[in-house]
């Protein structure tokens, strides 16, 4: 699946500033590792170089933490990161809590909200929200438009396996090749089965403005591998 040429010059030009940045020795793309839970993580993520840090809020996760653990952990990343609280399909009433307690810079909806209920957080909150979309075939990607000017960012996430009870973090992932029709000034984050091996091809095939990753940098389900997590950084670095 070929680019069209507007697409393909968009590309050429991030490519030499990503180049720039690589030998200035910064990020060159936003990175967010989701399902932190603990000091010792977050550290190893802040020092990768990371632009968001993902505290999630669903209790089917293996990830799962509470807003007053989330309140302390993100204390570490003022300044260095940007705090996201991920959330499915959350009350308003849960998001009082994660909002009040935790002061996320960041909500991620993760679950089946609309629009409207993207807004409607936005203004109750104050808060910039990034919507999260299931991505396995090319009809996936129709829902953006929807999002587009509503979300302040979108995440596109590999679909869950069937029988999964998790919207996310499963370790799989889609053809990035679909994402070639996106529009170039599209805002999101690539998510799903991404690991030290393979986002250098992800980088090159998708050229996403932001990366998520979650599963792929664990030792077991839920339980983060700081020497992985080194790993992601630097294969993300010279990709």
């Amino acid at each position: 699946m070929r680019p069209p040429p507007q697409c393909r010059e968009a590309r050429v030009s991030l490519d030499s500033h990503r180049r720039s940045w690589h030998f200035a020795g910064i990020m060159p793309l936003d990175i967010k590792i989701c399902g932190l839970s603990t000091p010792e993580t977050i550290a190893a993520v802040l020092d990768g170089g990371a632009s968001h840090v993902g505290f999630i809020f669903f209790p089917k996760s293996p990830r799962n933490v509470t807003p007053a653990q989330a309140a302390l952990l993100r204390q570490a990343a003022i300044g260095r990161a940007k705090a996201v609280a991920v959330t499915v399909d959350a009350s308003d009433d849960f998001l009082d809590a994660i909002v009040s307690q935790m002061k996320p810079d960041m909500l991620q909806l993760h679950g089946k909200e609309t629009p409207e209920r993207v807004t409607y957080v936005r203004e109750r909150y104050n808060l910039p929200v990034m919507k999260a979309l299931s991505v396995s075939e090319p009809a996936d990607l129709l829902p953006i438009q929807g999002f587009v000017g509503v979300a302040d960012r979108l995440l596109l996430d590999a679909k869950a396996p069937k029988g999964s009870e998790l919207p996310g973090g499963n370790g799989v992932s889609f053809d990035w090749r679909l994402l070639a029709a996106l529009d170039p000034g599209l805002d999101y984050m690539l998510s799903g089965g991404l690991n030290p091996d393979n986002v250098g091809d992800a980088i090159r095939i998708a050229n996403p403005p932001g990366l998520d990753v979650s599963s792929g940098v664990e030792s077991a389900p839920g339980v983060k591998d700081t020497g992985l997590i080194r790993d992601f950084f630097e294969a993300a670095r010279k990709a």
